[in-house]
Parts: C-alpha cells; sequence; structure tokens
C-alpha cells in the first residue's frame, strides 16, 4: 500500500490523490478511503474530493465541534466511526503532518486489529507528507481548506508564515492568525537553529494591504539578519532600516523578536513597542514578561533596544500576541482584556489540552467574545519548552497533540 502510494506521488496532480489513495489502500484491507481536510479557520473538515461518495451521502463539510471527526481531529486519536455499511468498520484517522493537523481520514477496515490501526496510522502519516509536499503549488488543496475567498493582503500574510504547528521533544509551538480571510498587518515568524528557537510577533501600522506589505517587509528583513548570524537588536534594527527605506517614516511595526536556549530555558528577547509576552507556569500561574521598550521599527525615535533574559522551567509556554486580542470588543463595547485573556490560558493549560487544541480554543473565545467580527488583526504564537533533552514520552506528544510516542498504540476504549 505504502510503496505504490509513494510511487505513484512522484507524478500524480493533487486532484488524483483521492484515487490513488483509494487504489492503493484496498491491496491492505481498506476497501474505502475518504480525506478530509480543515478549513483556514480550523472549524470544518472539508472533503477533499467527492469522487467515492455514495448516492445519498452529505458528508463532505464536517464541524469541528460536537462531531466524532472534530474529536480524532483535535486530539489527534484514531476513533471509531461505527460499523460501515458494507461490512468492515469504519474510523476516523488523524491527519498529521509532524504535529500540524491537516484533517482526518474516514477508513474503512475489512480487519478490526492492532496490525490493522497502525496501518492507517502509517497511510495517514504518508498522505500528510504527500499534502504538504504538494500545498505551495496547489490551487486545488488551497480551494478546499477555504469556505470563502481570502483578501489579497490575507494570501500574502498565509504564504508567508511557517506551518501553524511544530514539535522536536524540546518545544512545542503553534500560531493563529484572524481574522484569517482578512488578515492584513500581523505576523508571525519561528525557525530552529541547533539549540536555539527563534521566536517573532509583527503587528504593522494599519488594516490594508500595504499593512500586509510592511509586515512581509519585516519578516523578511528579520530573517534575512537572522540567518547571516544577527541577533535580535540587528534583527529589529534591520526591520527599522528596511521599513524607512521604503516607506521614510510614514509607516511603522510593533514586535517581538525572541530566541529560546533549549538547552537551559534560557529565554532573551527584544520589545520594539509591542505588547509583552505571557508566561503560564504550573497550569495555575502567569506573569507578563516586562522589558524596556525601544521603539517601533520604522519611527526612528532612537530609543535603545534592550536584550531583557527570563529562565523558564521546563513545561512554561511562553505566549506572544497583538492588540487584536486583548482589545477585540464584546458586547457594550467591552474589550476581552488581558485578564480574562490570561485567565482563560491558565485554564486550558491546566486541562491538560495539546498547545495546538488550547491556541484553537483561545481563538475561537475571541472570536466569539467579538461575535466573529474582529475590526484588528489578532495573533497568537504559543511556545512550550519540555526541558533541555528531547522529550520522547507520551506526555510530550500528548502536548504536540500526536498519538502517542513516534508510533499508535491504542488507549483503553479506541475500539470500544
Amino acid at each position: 500500500m505504502l510503496s505504490g502510494l509513494l510511487a505513484d506521488s512522484h507524478l500524480m496532480p493533487a486532484e488524483l490523490l483521492s484515487a490513488r489513495t483509494s487504489e492503493n489502500a484496498a491491496k491492505a484491507g481498506f476497501p474505502r478511503v475518504l480525506i478530509y481536510l480543515g478549513d483556514l479557520q480550523r472549524q470544518v473538515l472539508r472533503l477533499l474530493t467527492a469522487e467515492g461518495v455514495r448516492a445519498g451521502e452529505r458528508e463532505t463539510q464536517l464541524p469541528v465541534t460536537g462531531t466524532v471527526a472534530g474529536r480524532a481531529f483535535e486530539h489527534g486519536r484514531i476513533l471509531p466511526a461505527g460499523p460501515a455499511t458494507d461490512g468492515g468498520r469504519d474510523w476516523w484517522v488523524p491527519l498529521l503532518d509532524g504535529t500540524e493537523r491537516l484533517g482526518v481520514l474516514r477508513v474503512t477496515a475489512v480487519e478490526d486489529d492492532d496490525r490493522a490501526l497502525e496501518s492507517m496510522q502509517r497511510l495517514a502519516s504518508l498522505l500528510a507528507l504527500i499534502i504538504h509536499s504538494r500545498r505551495e503549488n496547489s490551487d486545488y488543496l488551497h480551494r478546499i481548506e477555504r469556505v470563502r475567498p481570502l483578501h489579497v493582503a490575507a494570501e500574502m500574510q498565509w504564504q508567508l508564515t511557517p506551518p501553524r504547528a511544530y514539535a522536536d521533544g524540546r518545544v512545542v509551538i503553534a500560531a493563529a492568525m484572524e481574522p484569517a480571510y482578512q488578515i492584513s498587518g500581523d505576523a508571525f515568524d519561528y525557525a530552529t537553529d541547533g539549540p536555539l528557537v527563534h521566536l517573532a510577533v509583527f503587528d504593522a501600522m494599519g488594516h490594508d494591504t500595504a499593512a500586509g506589505l510592511s509586515a512581509n517587509l519585516a519578516v523578511g528583513a528579520c530573517r534575512a539578519t537572522r540567518r547571516r548570524g544577527g541577533g535580535l537588536v540587528a534583527c529589529g534594527e534591520t526591520v527599522e532600516a528596511a521599513l524607512i527605506e521604503q516607506y521614510g517614516q510614514r509607516r511603522y511595526v510593533t514586535g517581538i523578536l525572541a530566541s529560546l536556549d533549549t538547552r537551559n530555558g534560557t529565554l532573551a528577547w527584544v520589545n520594539r513597542g509591542h505588547h509583552p509576552p505571557v508566561v503560564i507556569r504550573g497550569s495555575r500561574w502567569a506573569t507578563h514578561l516586562r522589558c524596556p521598550p525601544a521603539h517601533p521599527m520604522g519611527t526612528a525615535l532612537g530609543l535603545d533596544s534592550r536584550v531583557c533574559r527570563e529562565q523558564l522551567q521546563p513545561g512554561d509556554r511562553v505566549v506572544f500576541y497583538t492588540d487584536g486580542i486583548t482589545e477585540a470588543g464584546g458586547a457594550g463595547d467591552t474589550r476581552f482584556g488581558l485578564e480574562r485573556f490570561t485567565d482563560f490560558l491558565v485554564r486550558h493549560h491546566a486541562a491538560g489540552l495539546s498547545v495546538p487544541e488550547t491556541l484553537r480554543r483561545v481563538i475561537h473565545a475571541v472570536r466569539e467574545y467579538h461575535d466573529d467580527q474582529l475590526q484588528d488583526d489578532a495573533t497568537v504564537l504559543f511556545c512550550q519548552w519540555l526541558g533541555p533533552e528531547p522529550d520522547p514520552s507520551a506526555e510530550a506528544a500528548d502536548l504536540a497533540g500526536l498519538p502517542e510516542s513516534a508510533g499508535f498504540h491504542p488507549r483503553p476504549g479506541d475500539r470500544a
């Protein structure tokens, strides 16, 4: 099954992925496989293609909340979907590229044993890699992930960003931007460099395409400086120089530029006119990191940039955010606020949810509070430090939203 699908994938357009998957999966005792991808806001799961759907079936779009498919997606677990109408058993299988949740598979299996479950997960892993490799140059896959058109600035921002989830046993990272289809001036970035993890959030002035261009310029200048060995202060100064060269002093960008040394948990950061990060510790304690801010990048006000440091403990979550999160207005024009935001983070941290799922629920709460009509860009970037040594444990896998360890080990009740 896997070798056949891998061989087919080299010269296969994305439109044939569903058909080729079904052909190869049948060789391993899976007569039916349907591929569902999460939409841009991770609210619904959308069928990759209508081919192979039986007459009368209308499950071309499934909500994440309140469905078994959604639970498999949220928690990264294989879950039973019930007996298949033509024999065998149906399963919901999470579709994960590393730790980024792409969607789910609905797999009909002839056999109901541990080997079949393991084969389902391996199939899902290969499909996730194939989908990831095709996304950059496939408008077909992008259309599946969108329930409405993107604005031009949003198109730029989503093409700019790294994957929305990452984990390597030392850290778990997750990020989100809203309003997903109209985002303009916000951006996030992260990258690993040996033991260092680089993190950044940017908030450009304005809510138009020009804001998107400013944010793109900021991310590009930061990456170029970082990749030639420049430090946090140098990154901020390069962003400022690039903005001034392009716009004079007519546009500016605020941001936090940070790096985490995973060997010892030292977080270093520079504040360029932005909201300070939040640290969640021990499922109950939160602190807002203070650092004298320099001026927003692009304003040339002459304030010195200062590198501040905080010693993290294993398990700490560092949260970066833009003002669209805390300043979102609800009923009576009451802001969501920093206190409400922090309390939400602490409660969901205590609930033991994975970092990606915690983030999904935070963003949902902000949208709901604002009646799904955000007037400003709202971005959140989570980074949880697990410890100085890569952690292969089941607990670390749960935090990342993965099945236990690198393989699949059925948990009690999975086949109930």
